[in-house]
């Protein structure tokens, strides 16, 4: 893959051997350029007001400013750069301060290689990437700790099997990810019937999908469908 195609990618973590195990990690791949490194949030800042990368890789906590304040302020300065949190906080908290700063990812560090490959890559694609039980703490937070119960009535204008597509798909799993767990269907069926329960719901966005399931009682069990 040319220069050119490459995913520009900036790694921020106060820890130097982190920064460069992940930049090992995607250089590698051949599907991404990095572009610069940062200690702490303010000096990402300003490097990415530079760099202008495609992503940025960011901790939560470090020292001078934290990956939330620092997030924040990229998503209003470069708005066309994706904040993926790769951190090893699971905290409720943490989740929902990432997303609401402006983060369109959310990865712990014990996390695999391929996980991250694949995670910086629908990130940088525009996806909106919560993975496992992070997802769970996020729509909960989002909803308010659950907020305005959906009616019986509404919940019923999902089929099964759309109840099941919109429950993994609220959870932060993948096109890929559904379609190989339901077996033989193809990603892109998969985003096809995720857009229609989109429209059929009436929302626009991950996180309002979320939302909705969490409501619906559908992401109250730790099963998937």
């Amino acid at each position: 893959m040319s220069s050119e195609t490459r995913i520009k990618v900036m790694i921020v973590d106060d820890h130097a051997i982190v920064r460069e195990g992940i930049a090992e990690v995607l250089e590698q791949s051949g599907d991404f350029e990095v572009v610069g490194q940062a200690g702490d949030g303010e000096e990402a800042v300003n490097k990415v007001r530079e760099l202008e990368p495609d992503v940025v890789i960011m901790d939560i906590l470090m020292p001078v400013k934290d990956g939330i304040e620092a997030c924040r302020e990229i998503a209003a300065a470069l708005p066309e750069t994706r904040v993926l949190m790769l951190t090893a906080s699971n905290r409720h908290g943490a989740i929902v301060q990432a997303v609401n700063a402006g983060a369109t990812g959310y990865l712990q560090k014990f996390s695999g290689k391929e996980m991250l490959l694949s995670t910086v890559r629908e990130v940088a694609g525009g996806e909106f990437r919560v993975q496992g039980e992070a997802a769970r703490k996020l729509v909960t937070g989002l909803s308010g700790g659950g907020g305005v119960p959906i009616p019986p009535s509404e919940l019923s204008l999902l089929t099964a099997r759309e109840r099941e597509l919109l429950k993994m798909f609220a959870r932060g799993m993948s096109y890929a990810e559904i379609a190989e767990a339901r077996g033989n269907s193809n990603p892109m069926t998969v985003r096809n019937a995720i857009y229609a329960i989109r429209r059929k719901l009436g929302v626009g966005s991950r996180q309002e999908m979320g939302v909705w399931a969490a409501r619906s009682g559908l992401l109250d069990d730790d099963e998937l469908l």
